[in-house]
């Protein structure tokens, strides 16, 4: 991690709140109807999990606790035992975590308690990851940290039988973290900070995992026992239920299904059969509905062994993966920095399940899943994963740089990340139909085809979603399904004053705007705004930017101070409650923001925005 910069933004716990109406009354496609179950007193807590871009490659702690809390002080816990959690594995999607019965009522507030006895740490260093240590402010090693969450005072989570709720909230991993690369091992002093809102997370896909247990085709639903991670036969978090329709995919077994063929081929798999779906949670409906199902072995981990990660070279039918995430039948999940994976004319690839590819379809910059057997011959010199008669699933992959040139139907950008990694570690050759057109990071052709572009031009930061051109067959060198223009959302700006603090952070504070002293003798390492994974230094505008709310549009603001985070409703509130809590002994030591840059204004327009303060 570059000390000068904001390395990891977001992993989010969203905490969604439903009623038993969720749950299913019929099981293996035997429902007489598709009815609910009737409401009762209680209320269903599901909980699910998400991260974004970031310098960790790996972040693996254990969640022991996570409660709710009613006015009067009474407490509910939602989880039904320990869950150990990778925030870093969740940077593209939210994963549905555990489903418990709660009492109606309202819930003011929150707490979650982290356990970092056994944690797995690893933090990007030129390029290569590093195992890392987490200690605390007083640099002890930590064991177990629990943080409280105040709601807002105008937005308590309400349960009510029959009638669902939700709450996400964000564990914002670079707002709590200092990470110190020049230590060896590299040492990361964490305070975690987390914040809240009364909606999921709707940019991103939501996961669900879990063991089969009923299937009701007349209601075009399956109930599942969730188990969030790859969790052998244990103790269930929960049972929910998993809605399809029509244009529903399937993969089961390896073979494609749609809509109502796909859930008659799941109700005849056997009860605990492991299954992984896609989608979304429709707050109209309060309801999940899947986009792609997958089940039996074509759950990666379940009869065959399983890499997720990019391919960052190919040379013939040998690819090189990094970042890798490998899982073996045997339950064993671990962090691989490097896996050499091998493909041929028999490896099944496909995009979606209804899609089938060949192996040219796999290029360098892919973010791929594939499905395989590990040799781990004592011999090797280097983790294989044999996939030559295994599956390769391309999934989508995101890009981030900026605009050189533009034209109808393409975009040419300097590469600054590909899945947040920098573009220099990975190698191009033969992307191109001849060497003289392979890949050019530098250069990078994105066909946009018929996306808006809405003014996109030279020198803009942009995001990009899409697919790798197939191997060999470039210009053009990346496929775009969305083209994010950084101009709008996207850039994070990080201030601290690690580690003394400053009793005076800013110049101005009001409900106009926040102004920081960047003058202040206890600036720390990091001042800087990111647009699309390329810094722009606050020491070098002519003036400190101002820090204004957004016109229209959802917000979250918090406080941090002393292991308990106070969220509040608007820009208004927040500016009083830092007026008040910044009474000359208390101190500041960061400030992170999410939101859009207006450059020609030197504004910061947050969405998002936390500060931390400290006490002692």
């Amino acid at each position: 991690m570059h000390p000068q910069l904001p390395g990891t933004r977001l992993a989010a716990v969203l905490i969604t709140v439903a009623t038993a109406l969720l749950s299913l009354t019929g099981c293996g496609g035997g429902s007489t109807s598709g009815n609910p179950l009737p409401a009762d007193a209680d209320g269903t807590v599901l909980i699910a999990l998400t991260d974004a871009d970031g310098d960790f490659l790996r972040y693996a702690v254990d969640i022991v606790s996570l409660s709710l809390e009613k006015a009067n002080g009474s407490r509910v816990e939602t989880l039904p035992a320990t869950g150990r959690l990778d925030f870093a594995g969740y940077q593209e999607l939210t994963e549905l975590f555990t489903a418990t019965q709660v009492p109606a009522g309202t819930y003011v507030a929150g707490s979650i308690t982290l356990d970092y006895a056994n944690a797995d740490l690893q933090v990007e260093a030129d390029g290569a990851p590093v195992p890392a240590i987490a200690v605390g402010r007083d640099g002890k090693a930590l064991a177990r940290y629990t943080l409280r969450i105040q709601l807002a005072s105008d937005r308590p989570l309400i349960v009510r039988a029959g009638v669902p709720a939700m709450l996400s909230i964000d564990f914002d991993l670079d707002a709590s973290h200092e990470v110190d690369i020049t230590r060896n091992p590299p040492i990361v002093t964490a305070a975690p900070f987390l914040v809240a809102e009364l909606e999921p997370v709707a940019e991103k896909d939501l996961r669900v995992r879990g063991s089969l247990e009923a299937v009701d085709t007349e209601a075009s639903a399956y109930t599942i026992q969730l188990r969030p991670w790859h969790l052998r036969p244990g103790i269930p978090f929960g049972s929910t239920t998993v809605y399809t329709a029509n244009n529903t995919e399937f993969e089961i077994d390896g073979a494609s299904y749609t809509g109502a063929a796909g859930l008659t081929a799941l109700a005849v798999l056997p009860a605990d059969t492991p299954t992984v779906a896609f989608g979304t949670f429709t707050t109209a409906d309060r309801r999940y509905e899947a986009s792609v199902v997958l089940a039996g072995s074509s759950v990666p981990g379940q009869g065959l062994d399983a890499v997720l990660g990019s391919v960052t070279a190919r040379v013939g039918d040998i690819l090189t993966v990094r970042g890798a995430t490998l899982l073996s039948t045997s339950g064993m999940i671990s962090y691989r920095d490097t896996v050499t994976v091998l493909v041929g004319d028999n490896t099944s690839v496909r995009r979606r399940p209804g899609l089938d590819l060949d192996a040219s379809a796999i290029s360098v910059g892919q973010r791929v899943e594939v499905l395989g057997t590990i040799d781990s011959r004592p011999a090797m010199p280097a983790t294989v994963l044999d996939a030559t008669s295994g599956r390769v699933r391309l999934l989508v992959t995101h890009i981030a740089g900026i605009v050189s040139s533009s034209s109808p139907g393409q975009l040419n950008i300097g590469l600054a990340k590909i899945e947040r990694r920098p573009p220099d570690i990975f190698d191009f050759s033969g992307t191109g139909t001849s060497p003289v057109v392979d890949a050019d990071p530098a250069d990078y052709e994105v066909a946009t085809s018929s996306l808006p572009l809405n003014g996109i031009t030279t020198g803009d930061a942009v995001q990009l979603f899409g697919f790798v051109q197939p191997f060999g067959a470039a210009p053009q060198d990346f496929n775009a399904l969305t083209v994010v223009d950084l101009r709008a959302r996207g850039a994070r700006l990080a201030l601290d004053w690690w580690p003394a603090g400053t009793t005076a952070p800013f110049l101005v504070l009001d409900p106009g705007g926040l102004v920081p002293d960047l003058d202040n003798p206890s600036l720390g390492k990091r001042h800087a705004v990111v647009i699309g994974g390329v810094p722009i230094d606050l020491l070098s505008l002519p003036a400190a930017p101002t820090l204004v709310p957004p016109a229209t549009g959802r917000t979250r603001y918090a406080i941090l101070q002393d292991r308990s985070v106070t969220l509040y409703p608007d820009f208004a509130s927040l500016t009083t409650a830092l007026g008040e809590r910044l009474n000359g002994s208390t101190r500041t030591l960061g400030l992170w923001a999410d939101g859009a840059w207006d450059g020609d204004r030197n504004e910061f327009i947050a969405r998002i925005l936390g500060v931390h303060l400290s006490t002692d």
